[in-house]
């Protein structure tokens, strides 16, 4: 890819002096420009340090990816699909920047909570014109939230360090996991999962919250934690008698996304 460019002139004591070059935009000049070229300029800086990395470890800038997240531990995963295995490995771990709320799901609009489940985002929630810099609505609430007659909009993973339910990343971190989405999204993936827990749902960790009033919940949520854990392909998830229904890996298309 290219690199965007943006042309400046230096002058020295008059018009008639000055010459042009060309520079990549600062982070602080990339905020300023507005959505689509953000998202370019965005992309250009973090491109070729990421497809170095990818390379190193085998795998493909632009295949499919599955983001995992974990509130207690305030991580967001991004895992790339193998293309000699087809299961996701583990590419990058960032550290959440900004939460808010506590351990349990969204209930309601303005509770400040981050939800906790299984979401799906495809190119149509990409917000490269975002407030906090770039952006993408995880799909909330999805069926089950619905179901549950759970209520909010606009919950995103985004840069910026400030949250109100959302994921904050900062605006450097959130550069690479946005161009890694969009690139995921051009080549092919028609939607890429996020799965977002209370934590890593080990059996010790789901032990040690016996008693909480959200356990049944966990629970289930615990079933899409093994699956992916088990098979390292995140399953498809569906959704039927007020809970969640984790489908077979094998079920899932690498290029597609969620229920």
């Amino acid at each position: 890819m290219k690199p965007l460019l943006v042309v400046v002139a230096l002058c020295f004591g008059s018009l008639a002096s000055c010459e042009e070059r060309e520079t990549t935009p600062t982070m602080s000049e990339r905020t300023k420009l507005p959505g689509a070229l953000r998202a370019a300029a965005a992309a250009a800086a973090v491109t070729p340090t990421l497809v170095q990395d990818m390379d190193a470890v085998g795998l493909k800038f632009g295949d499919p990816i599955f983001l995992r997240a974990f509130k207690e531990e305030e991580v967001l995963e991004v895992f790339v699909r193998n293309r000699v295995t087809e299961k996701f490995d583990l590419f990058r771990t960032y550290r959440v920047a900004g939460t808010s709320g506590k351990l349990g799901p969204k209930l309601a609009e303005g509770d400040l909570q981050i939800p906790e489940g299984f979401y799906f985002v495809p190119p149509s929630a990409m917000n490269p014109q975002s407030q906090y810099h770039l952006s993408f609505n995880i799909g909330f609430p999805n069926a089950y939230d619905q179901a549950q007659q759970r209520t909010g909009s606009a919950i995103m993973i985004h840069g910026d360090t400030i949250s109100i339910g959302c994921l904050a990343m900062t605006d450097e971190k959130m550069e690479e996991i946005y161009t890694l989405a969009a690139a995921a999204h051009a080549g092919g993936q028609t939607f890429f999962r996020v799965h977002i827990f209370p934590f890593r749902i080990t059996e010790t960790r789901l032990a040690a919250a016996n008693g909480q009033p959200w356990l049944e919940f966990w629970t289930n949520l615990k079933e899409g934690y093994d699956a992916f854990e088990t098979h390292r392909t995140p399953p498809d998830i569906g959704v039927a008698h007020n809970r969640y229904i984790v489908h077979p890996p094998a079920m899932t298309s690498p290029t597609s996304g969620n229920d």
